[in-house]
């Protein structure tokens, strides 16, 4: 944080909170999956359910959210999704511990975290915006990145660890401290927060849940930039269970062999999130997005052609490294531009409309792909799906388009 990049002691604890409430959900990946398996001998299609399904009504729940923080302070919002989630993850140990725990309650719980995960991105970029001068918005979004990448890393290892030792729902116990925790550290940021302005409408009308999607379709940045990232992380997500049937079954992998192969590559996060703001201080940040844009759509295609044994071990890894690294540099430059082309007073319903269609092209792309997998082979399938990712491309934004033309918000202080 030297020359020039200390971005203060408010920023500081909003950074410390983020990387809290990222590794506990590192820390419990995979739980509700393992929970419905192991503890409520759960079939495929629920435990299929409890990613698609959940996603999909916690988005639709999102939905109304968006508009709802707009026009409300952003901390308290910040402090209250992190208290909702706690709530609502801490129901299951609970539930476990007096012999009641259910299906229908591990699915009801994944329908409130992501809604509040929507509703929590949405509020904390709006609040970044605000929080911090424009000529800093990238080097706080690449130190977020660059924490995504090392909770990726250290924390399935140690919730594999947990989970071998207490069972999931330890880890599931973890994730819901570290939202109290994330709580915790935004409360601790102080200050004051300008209020935002109110509509002249008092009610919010039907009409008024469609913002968010009529102001990215309506410009001409962030229309391409949209379509581009909800295509690009639903073809790649929707393969993940492909590979996982391709390597642990077919191919023979072990699952520390699967876990290896996706965890050391995590490193590519780290070095590209530290590489984003250099790259896009010399050549430019529309020149350094769609680059790394480009680039990171190539990769996924050679994930069809894995084999097995230690050849097809590396092969994997090779591919998710370069995927990875052409990620850590785009993500922290692509929310920047997003964040620069948003007004001010529509960041939160931009943020939200934008993860509310991402989790749910998501749901929907996992779905269609099981199916093809199903008929095509997962191989095929895999493969089809990276053919496709190479044309992605195309929806980046062809033209550099200036920040807007907003006053610039006082930078906090240590």
């Amino acid at each position: 944080m030297r020359n020039g990049h200390r971005l203060g002691r408010r920023f500081g604890w909003l950074w410390g909170a983020y990387g809290t409430s990222a590794l506990g959900t590192w820390l419990a990946f995979g739980a509700f999956p393992l929970i419905a398996i192991q503890v409520l001998h759960a079939g495929p299609a629920e435990v299929a359910a409890l990613s698609s399904v959940g996603a999909l009504v916690g988005a639709a729940v999102a939905v109304p959210l968006g508009p709802w923080v707009e026009f409300r302070p952003k901390r308290p919002v910040l402090i209250g999704m992190d208290l909702v989630r706690f709530a609502a993850l801490l129901t299951i140990p609970v539930a476990f511990a007096l012999g009641v725990l259910s299906f229908v309650q591990l699915l009801l719980v994944s329908v409130v975290v992501a809604a509040a995960d929507i509703t929590f991105r949405a509020a904390s970029g709006a609040y970044l915006k605000t929080l911090l001068p424009a000529e800093h918005l990238l080097v706080a979004n690449a130190r977020f990145e660059s924490t995504t990448w090392t909770t990726t890393i250290i924390g399935p290892p140690l919730g594999g660890a947990a989970i071998g030792i207490l069972g999931p729902v330890a880890t599931v116990v973890a994730d819901a401290v570290s939202y109290l925790l994330s709580a915790l550290g935004v409360r601790a940021m102080g200050g004051r927060e300008q209020r935002p302005e109110r509509r002249e409408a008092a009610r919010m009308r039907a009409g008024d849940l469609l913002d968010g999607w009529r102001y990215i379709l309506a410009d001409a940045t962030l229309r391409p930039l949209f379509f581009n990232t909800a295509l690009f992380n639903g073809l790649v997500m929707a393969t993940d269970a492909l590979l996982a049937v391709l390597m642990l079954g077919r191919l023979g992998f072990s699952p520390w062999q699967y876990g290896l192969a996706f965890a050391a590559p995590a490193i590519g996060g780290l070095i590209g999130s530290r590489l984003a703001r250099p790259l896009a201080t010399r050549f430019g940040q529309h020149r350094v997005l769609v680059v790394a844009g480009v680039l990171r759509a190539i990769w996924p295609v050679g994930l069809a052609f894995v084999g097995p044994g230690t050849g097809g071990l590396l092969l994997v890894m090779g591919v998710e490294l370069g995927l990875i690294l052409c990620c850590g540099v785009f993500n922290p430059v692509y929310a920047t531009y997003r964040l620069e082309r948003t007004a001010t007073d529509r960041v939160a319903r931009t943020l939200s409309a934008w993860s509310v269609t991402t989790k749910a092209s998501t749901a929907l792309l996992t779905a269609v792909w099981g199916v093809l997998g199903g008929l095509l082979g997962p191989r095929t399938a895999i493969g089809l799906a990276g053919v496709l990712l190479l044309a992605t491309p195309l929806l980046l934004p062809r033209r550099a388009a200036a920040p807007l033309a907003e006053p610039e918000p006082a930078p906090s202080r240590a």
